[in-house]
């Protein structure tokens, strides 16, 4: 009898061993993933910030789109996807965290506080053979449904993916899609969009708006609604730079913003910011104490569009968008390549909170306490994201130059 009780003691034991190992590598191989996305977001942001005007997009709907394409890359087409991705090479550890990460965020939503949704489609040529290998890959780690379309006949294809977009994003992302995408050469098309509709913990009341300067530069002014509120907020005062913790309801997320004190001073903060220097600015800011704080913002509402695909190339996964791209793990040949990376992102902050949306396709076409309060007045560029605090991962990153436009 005894040695019965022993057997059944030894096994409980191992299995909790074995237990308590895969979870410590499942949250090790979530936290490379959030590393490697948030590392791609300020890559990107790179690449992008030379373009005129605001900017916003969704690093995690990229990444994660281009996470379903990976799962059918091979050879060289995936190293170079990896490197310029941050991935982990070994995609045994990859697909498995990015499906912990998006449940991980599918679930703030049902705390009833915030809307978070995530989603993810593939439309596959009606006549064209996958690997079930891939299909059960993305099925199983992302969710993916399953449509099959004739991209021959381009308006009733695109039609389809647009309004599955906009459903996803309720109604805020709308053709993401435009011709001459698709068209007959066109063998899948790979989408993810996101949804995040919060409001402030602590609300600006709408009667506290008002019409205030905000500069475009030191020699331009303009009138822009202004919101304003005080309340008790992380702070921190960086020397050249301030920062401020917007949270929203429930904590989960929070809007971060970063204010150069020069009103000309983007252009030079912009330079310096990367994966590890944020990082440690988040560090700073979300280990101080709340104090009270005057906090004086824009209401703005911006949309970004964007076709990746030669910026992507020219960061380094160059393969993948030629005749060279060995995308095998997708249907057993090398006859398939990226043709377009097409995103659309979307916000609008106000005095309840913010609202924003993004969608990602992927074209796959054959060959100390002061004694006052303190002030944060964005009267100026700044540069701002939306991020899950407890996986730390990026959703939304964008700046606000003009928040007329």
């Amino acid at each position: 009898m005894k040695t019965k009780y022993f057997r059944i003691s030894v096994i409980l034991i191992t299995f909790c061993i074995f237990s308590s190992l895969t979870y410590a590598k499942g949250q090790n191989d979530l936290q490379s993933v959030v590393k490697g996305n948030n590392s791609f977001c300020f890559d990107l942001y790179h690449q992008l910030m030379s373009e005129q005007g605001n900017l916003f997009f969704s690093p995690y709907s990229i990444s994660t789109a281009l996470a379903m394409t990976y799962a059918g890359a091979k050879g060289e087409t995936e190293k170079q996807m990896a490197e310029v991705l941050h991935f982990p090479k070994d995609q045994k550890a990859l697909h498995p965290a990015f499906c912990q990460l998006q449940n991980d965020l599918n679930s703030i939503e049902e705390k009833g506080e915030v809307k978070l949704s995530i989603a993810n489609a593939l439309w596959a040529q009606k006549d064209y053979i996958f690997l079930d290998s891939f299909f059960n890959c993305t099925n199983k780690y992302y969710g993916s449904g399953l449509y099959f379309v004739d991209f021959a006949k381009s308006a009733e294809a695109r039609s389809k993916i647009n309004s599955w977009v906009e459903e996803k994003t309720c109604n805020k992302i709308k053709n993401v899609i435009k011709p001459p995408i698709p068209d007959k050469w066109t063998s899948l098309i790979l989408t993810n969009a996101i949804y995040f509709k919060g409001n402030w913990l602590s609300q600006f009341d709408k009667a506290k708006t008002r019409k205030d300067d905000f500069y475009l530069s030191e020699n331009e002014l303009i009138k822009v609604p202004m919101m304003s509120q005080k309340s008790d907020y992380r702070y921190l005062d960086y020397g050249s730079f301030e920062g401020l913790e917007l949270p929203y309801e429930e904590n989960d997320l929070s809007m971060l913003i970063f204010l150069p004190k020069e009103i000309d001073g983007l252009a030079e903060f912009e330079d310096h910011i990367n994966a590890d220097t944020v990082a440690m600015w988040i560090d700073g800011l979300m280990n101080t104490y709340e104090r009270e704080v005057r906090v004086t913002i824009p209401k703005f509402k911006t949309t970004s569009e964007f076709e990746l695909a030669p910026i992507l190339s020219g960061m380094g996964m160059s393969d993948a968008f030629s005749a060279k791209a060995d995308f095998s793990g997708m249907n057993g040949m090398r006859d398939l390549f990226i043709s377009n990376v097409i995103h659309k992102a979307f916000v609008d902050v106000n005095e309840e909170g913010t609202e924003a949306a993004a969608a990602t396709a992927v074209v796959m076409m054959k060959t100390a306490m002061p004694s006052k309060p303190l002030e944060f007045i964005a009267d100026h560029p700044f540069l701002f994201l939306i991020r899950e605090n407890k996986t730390e991962s990026i959703l939304f990153i964008g700046r606000i130059v003009d928040p007329r436009k």
